[in-house]
């Protein structure tokens, strides 16, 4: 069994950093069958009449309606290795499936994750980026800045470029200069996690195979939206003492109109804060209300 538990020079990597990499959570082999079921998964639902587009559901929390994408949230390697970071209770926020097809141009624009989800500056977020195919320079894989999580949020505007696979296209006002950019290599089953303010995005795919990141945000019990608003996340691991969060059942069906409904209700929820103030619209989320 692999074991993912950090060490403490690991811990404190994250902290100085604000960002770790390579933590092996799972075989190459138990990555591979992920990936293949993933695939199958696609394409039995790519035309299956569903309300929005596939891609849709795969990139907004998917938790909530893939099984599988809720099974790779609730992963044991994985929340052994973020439980490093966050301590040992862990609410699954949401799972997106970040995926360039190969030879193509999307790329993933300079930014930070909590300057649109109303929560602050805080520390009890962090992201697990798990690797089902090579993420490398040539894939398009992931580039932080050292350090920037220490920063508070920065300035960002929105570009709503059709080759930005972000919601809104955000990007930091500030220009990174690629020797400042540190590339987060990995191996499928491999992933690497990083802070909410870390600074980060990535380039496009120019090699020949898919580059499929399942992209997994992880919250402690304690954190509170800064808007008020009740959000929902789901208990992965200990115990949630605290009540901020509304809790996602867990499907066990895809698509079920139970989970259909559900996730409407959390997506309509999530756009007042996501859409705040955009001034185009999104593939992903509706436009917010002035």
């Amino acid at each position: 069994m692999i074991s993912s538990h950090l060490t403490p020079a690991q811990q404190a990597a994250y902290r100085e950093d604000g960002y770790l990499f390579p933590i092996r959570v799972m075989s190459e082999d138990d990555a591979a069958d992920l990936r293949t079921r993933l695939e199958a998964f696609e394409a039995e639902w790519l035309d299956n009449g569903l309300d929005l587009p596939l891609n849709t559901y795969k990139r907004i929390n998917a938790q909530i309606v893939m099984p599988i994408a809720h099974e790779m949230g609730s992963h044991a390697g994985i929340l052994d290795a973020v439980e490093g970071v966050l301590g040992p209770n862990i609410m699954l926020y949401s799972v997106e499936f970040l995926i360039k097809e190969p030879r193509t141009k999307a790329v993933v624009t300079m930014h930070q994750d909590l300057a649109y989800w109303g929560m602050g500056e805080i520390d009890g977020l962090t992201t697990a980026w798990l690797a089902l195919s090579p993420a490398n320079r040539d894939s398009g894989c992931m580039d932080v800045v050292r350090g920037s999580h220490k920063s508070p949020i920065l300035q960002h505007h929105d570009t709503f470029d059709e080759d930005n696979l972000l919601s809104r296209g955000q990007e930091i006002r500030v220009d990174v200069a690629e020797e400042d950019k540190v590339a987060l290599t990995l191996n499928p089953g491999e992933i690497s996690l990083h802070h909410g303010l870390t600074i980060h995005g990535s380039g496009p795919n120019t090699s020949d195979d898919r580059r499929i990141g399942v992209v997994i945000r992880y919250l402690s019990p304690d954190i509170v939206k800064s808007g008020g608003e009740r959000d929902y996340a789901h208990l992965v691991r200990g115990a949630d003492a605290h009540d901020n969060w509304q809790h996602n059942p867990a499907p066990k069906t895809p698509f079920t109109p139970e989970a259909l409904a559900h996730y409407e209700e959390v997506r309509r929820l999530q756009t007042k804060v996501m859409m705040r103030g955009a001034k185009g619209a999104s593939s992903f989320y509706d436009k917010a209300e002035a």
